[in-house]
């Protein structure tokens, strides 16, 4: 059977994040992408210069013609911007059963602008870290969930991981990215030993979407059917050399995308 996997998220007209950072880490990785779009926004590698939210009712008939014909096995959602999508979301993963559900709590544009409304945090916690088999926060999300400051090294990521698993996730997997020093260290925590995932950290510009692919990379290792840590380990492989091959590209004026199909394209 053709692995499918699920991504319910904004769109990027500039195609660097979102929904197309999303379809794109699915075909590259072998597996089909159906899609829900919860947002419109206009955005360019320099900045996001408007949203427009989908209405509820439309997402809610989204999720359930893709659910009426495809066997989804994984389902990535990213930018939800307000409460009633939140809550349209989660009612529909129950209605559903979704199962290997992928949160990545998309709340800030890698330009700065704000993707979630700050009254819809704590609908966040409530209606879809519960529903989530692994939540892929970095660290100011982290921060901005728990409230906390962000953290400062390995201990605190952990600390704030297990604050996130007590608001219901199954695991979390707390990214580095934003961190400074050699290595870009994610963890990976659940409720038996932390999985530490360590890269040579890449010097580029160009890592706009970087956390939607690799939520998205994570929700298509479930949908062909790997155990969660081997999914982990392979997006966070995938990821680095996007990011490593990104300076292949041309694209745009400001932090540009990663290039997801820097295993098919000849760079030379």
């Amino acid at each position: 059977m053709t692995p499918i996997a699920l991504t319910i998220a904004g769109s990027d007209s500039s195609g660097g994040a979102g929904i197309q950072a999303d379809l794109k880490t699915f075909a590259a990785l072998g597996v089909h992408g159906g899609s829900v779009l919860t947002a419109l926004t206009a955005q360019n590698t320099q900045g996001v210069t408007g949203i427009h939210d989908v209405p509820p009712g439309f997402i809610a008939a989204q999720i359930d013609a893709v659910f009426a014909d495809l066997h989804v096995g994984a389902v990535k959602i990213g930018m939800v911007s307000g409460a009633a999508a939140i809550e349209v979301v989660g009612a529909g993963l129950a209605r559903h059963q979704a199962k290997n559900v992928v949160l990545d709590p998309v709340m800030v544009a890698t330009s700065g602008a704000a993707l979630l409304a700050t009254e819809a945090i704590d609908k966040l916690r409530r209606d879809l870290i519960p529903r989530a088999l692994v939540v892929t926060p970095n660290l100011p999300e982290a921060a901005a969930l728990t409230g906390a400051t962000i953290a400062r090294n390995e201990h605190e990521m952990e600390i704030q991981a297990r604050e996130i698993l007590a608001l219901g996730a199954r695991t979390v997997l707390i990214k580095g990215g934003h961190a400074e020093g050699a290595e870009s260290v994610d963890l990976l925590i659940g409720q038996g030993d932390v999985l530490r995932l360590s890269a040579a950290r890449v010097s580029s510009r160009n890592t706009h979407g970087s956390g939607c692919t690799l939520s998205s990379a994570v929700a298509a290792g479930l949908a062909k059917g790997l155990p969660l840590h081997d999914a982990v380990r392979a997006a966070k492989a995938y990821v680095t050399t996007a990011i490593a091959a990104a300076d292949h590209l041309n694209v745009g004026q400001g932090p540009g995308p990663l290039h997801h199909f820097h295993q098919f394209w000849n760079m030379s």
